[in-house]
């Protein structure tokens, strides 16, 4: 991918999770939210190259977080360039974790993911799909969190399988940055293995090549096996991956 495509899908991420507050530092997207969307509140830098000062640069980015009395993170892709990087953060205690690889795709293969109708889709969330997020098998916690940050976000689609009245599966489709992108896919534990993703994603799809979009991208979490399995399905090839890099909450002080 060229640097202007990671530039946009950076952006295009934060766009869609919609932060409380953005700002940009030395080349780097700072993110602040108190949510529980971690790329909603991580520090991801628009290159894949080295920074020039490493140990600085976490310097700056943690004074930034300090600033909103917020606690740093750091999103960054696995990758040799940021060798010196990974041995910073390290050494101020750092911990890496929930590996997830970003990936994209095109749209006219997702639209041709479900031989079934797609899914139905809105410009605006309603009950229905935000239930979903909080139905059994999921986080309750988490689920309204990222209800919250995807609703803020503006130019996105809500796509939904509904059944008898009741929405049985849901996503959103961010459109920003010349790139459309998925996230928040969830199916309702009842109506598991039915095949109603392909049904949201084709739905999304569908309304999103109607404006005029052709790329796709998502990022999904290296042992989510079911989530990998359907992508690949729909065509998606991965990118990058990444980390996150956090300081546990006990090495923090009081």
């Amino acid at each position: 991918m060229t640097f202007e495509d990671i530039e946009a899908i950076e952006r295009a991420t934060l766009a869609a999770v919609a932060p409380r507050t953005l700002e940009e530092l030395d080349g780097w997207l700072l993110p602040f939210d108190n949510g529980t969307v971690g790329r909603a509140k991580s520090a991801v830098p628009l290159r894949h190259e080295a920074p020039p000062d490493a140990g600085g640069l976490v310097d700056r980015i943690e004074a930034r977080y300090a600033a909103h009395d917020l606690p740093a993170a750091f999103r960054i892709a696995d990758l040799p360039c940021f060798e010196a990087l990974h041995v910073a953060l390290l050494e101020r205690g750092y911990q890496r974790g929930k590996p997830t690889i970003t990936q994209t795709g095109d749209l006219n293969a997702l639209l041709a993911l479900s031989p079934h109708a797609p899914g139905d889709v809105d410009t605006v969330p309603d009950t229905g799909w935000a239930s979903v997020f909080l139905g059994e098998g999921f986080d309750p916690v988490d689920g309204a969190s990222r209800v919250q940050a995807l609703s803020r976000a503006t130019g996105t689609l809500f796509g939904s399988v509904r059944e008898n009245g009741r929405t049985v599966a849901a996503g959103a489709m961010a459109l920003a940055h010349g790139w459309a992108s998925l996230h928040g896919m969830r199916t309702a534990q009842s109506a598991w293995g039915r095949g109603l993703a392909g049904r949201v994603m084709a739905g999304l799809a569908q309304a999103a090549l109607a404006l005029g979009y052709e790329r796709v991208f998502l990022q999904v979490e290296t042992g989510n096996a079911p989530a990998l399995a359907l992508y690949r399905r729909a065509g998606f090839l991965p990118q990058w991956n990444y980390e996150y890099w956090t300081v546990p909450t006990s090495a923090c002080p009081d």
